[in-house]
């Protein structure tokens, strides 16, 4: 457990951004301090956190007490209004450089390219078409950055002590995405590229004779950023196949690793719509 907690760290820090540039969507964009990979950094990170959400922020958090760029002033803030939760503050910080304060929501996705929406920036969905980006941008600029704002996070604040109109407020948005097979990433233009690290096709697609003879694993999706190099169980055509049914039977579109050789590993997904 503990080598692959150490890999899905190593994975959550490799993942891009979504954007480069300072805004999408006029949010702007946190960017992670670097020269961080330091093996004994690592030796003693624990994440207790099975939800791949959730496991991220605790990665972020760790990232963060370890560098001198900032002060973590708190984390996973939940705010109630008479006794309901009505949302979660991610993180409060410092940057120590400038005595400057930061509101940052972290987001770590996985979306896949569907070419039958109109726009672009439509296209980019969750494998099972349970969620979207515009969807996630909305909350983010709709629901998690007032939250600051709203009376119920008065007390909170004043506790620490912070003044929210001297906030700036920052979305970490990483992302993993994939496009359909042979699609050319140049015909992708307002996220970054670097992103995209895989492929995705359809049930029918997967019985095609290229794919028989290499090997396959279908990780939880907690391992999903975990680098399919570092994986030591591998199935045959067959065996993938009655695992993949399964998964598509309840309508979950698993991410799958291939193997076609000993240097060379493929990500995608197989969907069911």
């Amino acid at each position: 457990m503990g080598e692959y907690i150490q890999q899905q760290f190593k994975g959550f820090l490799s993942t891009p951004p979504l954007w480069k540039k300072d805004e999408l969507f006029g949010i702007k964009q946190f960017k992670l301090p670097e020269g961080y990979l330091l093996p004994e950094a690592l030796q003693n990170l624990y994440s207790p956190h099975s939800i791949l959400g959730k496991r991220m922020e605790s990665f972020f958090e760790h990232f963060i007490n370890q560098t001198r760029d900032y002060d973590l002033l708190a984390s996973n803030i939940q705010i109630n209004r008479e006794k309901l939760t009505i949302g979660e503050i991610d993180f409060l910080l410092k940057q120590l450089s400038n005595k400057k304060l930061l509101h940052v929501e972290l987001v770590y996705k996985f979306y896949v390219y569907d070419p039958s929406f109109k726009e672009e920036l439509q296209r980019w969905i969750g494998p099972n078409r349970k969620d979207s980006l515009l969807q996630k941008i909305e909350k983010l600029r709709k629901k998690q950055f007032p939250l600051l704002f709203k009376n119920e996070t008065k007390d909170f604040l004043q506790s620490i002590p912070l003044d929210p109109n001297y906030v700036e407020q920052e979305a970490c948005f990483r992302a993993n995405l994939f496009l359909p097979k042979k699609w050319s990433r140049q015909s992708i233009s307002l996220v970054n590229k670097e992103c995209i690290c895989g492929y995705w096709i359809s049930n029918e697609d997967f019985q095609a004779e290229e794919y028989k003879h290499a090997l396959f694993y279908s990780p939880k999706k907690q391992n999903w950023p975990l680098n399919p190099r570092y994986n030591n169980i591998w199935f045959s055509f067959s065996e993938i196949r009655t695992q993949i049914n399964f998964f598509l039977k309840k309508k979950r579109a698993p991410l799958i690793w291939m193997k076609k050789n000993k240097e060379e590993y493929e990500r995608f997904f197989v969907v069911w719509w």
